[in-house]
């Protein structure tokens, strides 16, 4: 592929501007990634318009993941099978749709469900782009710039999640007249910005998106998308119905989660077998590749867990609203934009393994002082030492996403990239379920009587309050935990930069020792 100094070329061999092609890629996927957090500091308002506990809110964020985990594997045939050009031009038409879908549903809790398929569709669509972007970096950039490349996309996969709660924060607080459109202060409009984004997008996309990948002939293995379907699907959805019912439920959690991990393993079974796999899950036979996406899933589970339950936190106990619990975590949003070019930069000097460990390091200091917030901790101490947080997830995300790809070979990039984002998003949307579960549990377990609301209102209150910060802290508690078990597995990875990855089950990988 053409490096800077040399003229860019399709697979068809005509020129094409990589630049304008990269810069599409990450306007697009941004407006897409925004979808993941941006209901974020919504969820009192969704709560109080449809009528529903904040379990049933959250479904908002857990089948958003769910989808996504879904639609990540098959994003490998779907890539290797078709034109890029057209790919991303019907995920960008799929994401508009979603998004149409739910800025129009009504506000009645019978109408939920659509809200819900409205998720499903952006999610589906996203986990189609976000896969895709990065294989196409791989393609276009040499293995010498593919550090600095990944630090762009880092712009896309962790500033558009960290902007999220800070855009729809913003956009709740009051009406606001953007290019001559009003955006009145509901949740219905934090989906019109993206679309606004993503129409010019879907315009553009046939004069400036070029077909960057090598297309093959493959046939599609029903029996594989089915097992992937099933097998994600309902693992990730027994995880969603904890919240409600809790872990005791045989029939809605532990059954689910049993049989998805029985379809999964017979997924797994059945791609070693074939000749031309639904997804290469060989790829994982790659220490490297295997250790970074560990360290990558540890990443996005202390990211993703903190960042769902914080505006929530600041909203039900501090009594913040959408816009000033946004605006707390702004700071943080901004120090991830910033240092993931920097540390995709840095990779390409001293490699994933200090990056990571320093990285897991600060998230983990950044977060111990979580489990201790209590209702006068003041507002601006949340807000560092959230920036803190993020500040230590960019020293690692990027990194070890760059760390990845490059311990495969090119031809490896799509089924390598699929399962890196399969493992990723299947972590992220256990992690929500699992966080906000625990924490409507340790709720509803510590609760106060109704006698005690009737006889002494205000010590009720107090009560109820400390129930929600006992809840609070053992999500910030097993976010600790994630930082603490991915300082280990940075220990174990390789030191310097990997160059090449694994070829026929013999590691020759080369490595740049930084002394």
């Amino acid at each position: 592929m053409a490096n800077g100094k040399e003229q860019a070329l399709d697979i068809h061999g005509k020129s094409y501007s990589r630049f304008a092609m990269v810069l599409l890629l990450l306007i697009a996927t941004f407006a897409g990634m925004l979808n993941q957090t941006s209901l974020g500091t919504a969820l009192p308002t969704l709560m109080k318009d449809f009528d529903i506990t904040l379990s049933t809110a959250q479904q908002a964020t857990t089948w958003f993941l769910l989808a996504n985990g879904i639609m990540v594997p098959v994003s490998a045939f779907l890539t290797t099978r078709f034109s890029t050009k057209w790919l991303y031009l019907t995920a960008y038409i799929v994401l508009f749709a979603g998004m149409t879908v739910d800025a129009v549903t009504p506000a009645d809790k019978d109408m939920w469900v659509m809200f819900l398929a409205g998720r499903i569709l952006q999610a589906a669509a996203v986990g189609i782009m976000m896969p895709l972007m990065q294989v196409v970096m791989v393609n276009i950039f040499p293995a010498e710039e593919r550090g600095a490349a990944m630090g762009l996309g880092g712009l896309v996969i962790g500033l558009a999640p960290a902007i999220g709660p800070t855009l729809s924060g913003w956009i709740l607080d009051k009406d606001h007249v953007i290019l001559g459109l009003t955006l009145s202060d509901s949740w219905r409009s934090i989906f019109i910005l993206p679309m606004i984004v993503l129409g010019i997008t879907i315009i553009l996309t046939p004069f400036f998106m070029k077909d960057v990948i090598e297309n093959k002939p493959m046939k599609l293995d029903v029996l594989s998308l089915m097992l992937s379907l099933a097998g994600f699907g309902i693992f990730l959805w027994g995880f969603t119905n904890v919240s409600n019912d809790g872990w005791g439920a045989m029939n809605t959690v532990i059954l689910p989660i049993v049989i998805g991990v029985i379809i999964i393993g017979l997924f797994f079974w059945r791609q070693l077998r074939m000749d031309q796999p639904f997804m290469d899950v060989r790829v994982f036979a790659n220490k490297q590749f295997a250790l970074t996406t560990a360290g990558t899933a540890l990443a996005m589970m202390a990211m993703m867990g903190v960042e769902m339950m914080l505006p929530i936190y600041m909203q039900n106990v501090h009594g913040q609203t959408a816009l000033q619990s946004g605006l707390a975590l702004l700071p943080g949003a901004l120090m991830m934009g910033i240092m993931s070019p920097i540390a995709g930069a840095a990779y390409d000097k001293v490699g994933a393994k200090r990056l990571a460990r320093v990285g897991f390091t600060i998230l983990a200091i950044g977060t111990l002082p979580f489990v201790f917030l209590s209702i006068d901790t003041p507002m601006h101490i949340i807000t560092l030492l959230y920036a803190l947080r993020m500040f230590g997830i960019a020293m690692v995300m990027m990194p070890l996403t760059a760390s990845a790809m490059s311990a495969l070979p090119r031809e490896e990039a799509a089924h390598g990239t699929a399962s890196n984002n399969t493992i990723r998003q299947v972590a992220s949307a256990v992690v929500v379920a699992l966080l906000t579960s625990v924490t409507q549990n340790i709720i509803n377990t510590n609760t106060p009587s109704h006698a005690l609301q009737v006889n002494d209102p205000i010590r009720y209150a107090d009560h109820m309050l400390q129930a929600s910060l006992d809840g609070f802290h053992a999500s910030f508690f097993l976010g600790l935990v994630f930082a603490i078990i991915g300082i280990v597995v940075a220990n174990f990875l390789h030191d310097g930069k990997v160059i090449v990855g694994q070829t026929n089950s013999v590691d020759v990988h080369v490595e740049k020792e930084v002394k």
